[in-house]
């Protein structure tokens, strides 16, 4: 009598796997994660099943059950994962027929792990992206807090990192909403790409079974069906995509950092962070270091990596289902996990840092960054832009020379640079007046900034 494999695909097998091999190939040390939605696309498959008359009532009532157990179990930390069953699926699977017997082996009529994974992933990735949409929002919430704080609050706007013209505060977190809104309009685009279901296609070619492919859509949330089976499932694009978007995201969270840990230093001063998210030096007691910004900064290779990874892994398989696929899942994990974790930090750090208004203010006070302003009073004045950019550019000389801001040169000194200057030049030099006049849609100006945080709480 032939002995029964101990795997449920090892009937033509003559011996056992290698234990280099099923260590080796066997993913169940990261894919039990999903063992969750493996459960719920179980029982809806179940369901279509008794649908279409594959299984008794009585059968279905009995692996729901079964799978509902096996979820409390894991739940609770006793269900005990095997890497001789390999994966997420035959775990479970294996544990149902021991909880329910023969009912339990009739499951996986119809369907493959290749449809199975690729459905069990998918609903994942969608679960991820309504978390991370969800702290998105959060943070841009946040950004409009802060910013309508600051709608007068002046700073230097730098190009270069050399100041270049005045701004506002407010003016400048908008500028990190728009960012962070475009990725989050990504994110909900890519769920409609995402939230397609393909289950049914089995392992490449469908099934002879006359399965109700709309039934078990509609069970799981799904917004519509895969349309071939050979794309649905050997297709990653959803989980390159959602790296992709991650990518970015990261990105841009990295440019805030880049600026947080800037003007958290000495040499800018601009704002001070809570000590809750810093951490000191083991030899330098006075330090209190921007660790959490930098690492954020960091992180952001490590998702880029993934990023790549997924596109070397998927661009020389050819169709259908490969086993390549298998090392999808620690990229696109371990990608929403430090993104998710990231997204969490920036939003406390934003509540809760506090601006340095003096500080700001003095710091846009120098590098002449009302030069343009003096420019555009020319320019009003009848004189050629080029022809008062010339002009600025020698009063700014001048200034240098004798250690002056513009707006300190007297202004019959000014008056020998053209002779159109006259006293009312000094209400375009201010700070005040440089932003005050920028007051067009997408300006710095306070009343623009005001009016802009209204538009964007709409908007969300």
């Amino acid at each position: 009598m032939a002995k029964i494999p101990s795997k449920p695909w090892g009937g033509r097998f003559s011996e056992p796997t290698n234990k280099f091999v099923e260590r080796f190939s066997a993913s169940v040390d990261f894919d039990h994660r999903l063992y969750e939605y493996d459960i719920l696309g179980s029982i809806a498959h179940a369901e279509m099943l008794s649908q279409i008359g594959v299984l008794t009532d009585s059968e279905c009532s009995a692996i729901t059950d079964g799978l509902n157990k096996i979820r409390e179990e894991i739940d609770g930390g006793v269900f005990e994962w095997s890497i001789v069953l390999e994966d997420v699926h035959m775990n479970i699977e294996a544990r149902l027929v021991d909880l329910i017997g023969e009912p339990g082996k009739k499951l996986h009529t119809g369907r493959s792990r290749n449809d199975q994974i690729a459905t069990d992933m998918r609903l994942w990735t969608r679960d991820q992206i309504d978390q991370i949409t969800i702290k998105q929002t959060v943070i841009l919430g946040h950004l409009l807090d802060k910013a309508e704080g600051h709608v007068g609050t002046i700073m230097p706007g730098f190009t270069h990192l050399q100041v270049a013209q005045p701004i506002t505060f407010g003016h400048h977190l908008l500028a990190w909403f728009e960012m962070l809104y475009r990725d989050r309009e990504r994110f909900l685009e890519c769920r409609h790409r995402v939230n397609i279901s393909p289950l049914g296609s089995a392992a490449l070619a469908g099934t002879s079974f006359p399965i109700d492919r709309e039934f078990t859509a509609k069970k799981l949330g799904f917004e519509g069906l895969a349309l071939n089976s050979l794309d649905a499932v050997s297709d990653r694009d959803f989980a390159i995509e959602f790296a992709a978007i991650a990518s970015m995201t990261l990105s841009h969270l990295s440019r805030w950092c880049e600026e947080l840990v800037a003007w958290n230093s000495p040499a800018f001063d601009f704002i001070e962070l809570p000590d809750s998210f810093c951490t000191g030096s083991s030899i330098m007691p006075q330090k209190k270091n921007p660790d959490v910004p930098e690492l954020i900064r960091g992180k952001t290779g490590r998702v880029f990596g993934n990023l790549s990874s997924l596109l070397v892994l998927t661009k020389s398989q050819p169709l259908a289902y490969n086993r390549d696929n298998q090392e999808d899942k620690e990229a696109l994990f371990d990608t929403a996990d430090t993104l998710q974790d990231c997204l969490f930090a920036i939003g406390e750090i934003i509540a809760t840092m506090s601006p340095r208004v003096d500080n700001m203010r003095s710091f846009a006070e120098k590098g002449f960054a009302t030069a343009t302003d003096l420019a555009d009073y020319l320019v009003r004045k009848g004189v050629p832009f080029r022809d008062a950019h010339a002009i600025v550019g020698h009063v700014v000389a001048e200034a240098l020379e004798k250690g002056l801001a513009i707006h300190e040169i007297e202004l019959t000194q000014l008056q020998q640079f053209s002779d159109v200057i006259d006293a009312d030049v000094f209400d375009s030099l201010t700070l005040e007046g440089s932003v005050a006049a920028r007051k067009h849609l997408g300006g710095t100006a306070p009343e623009t900034v005001r009016s802009a945080i209204q538009t964007a709480r709409k908007r969300l």
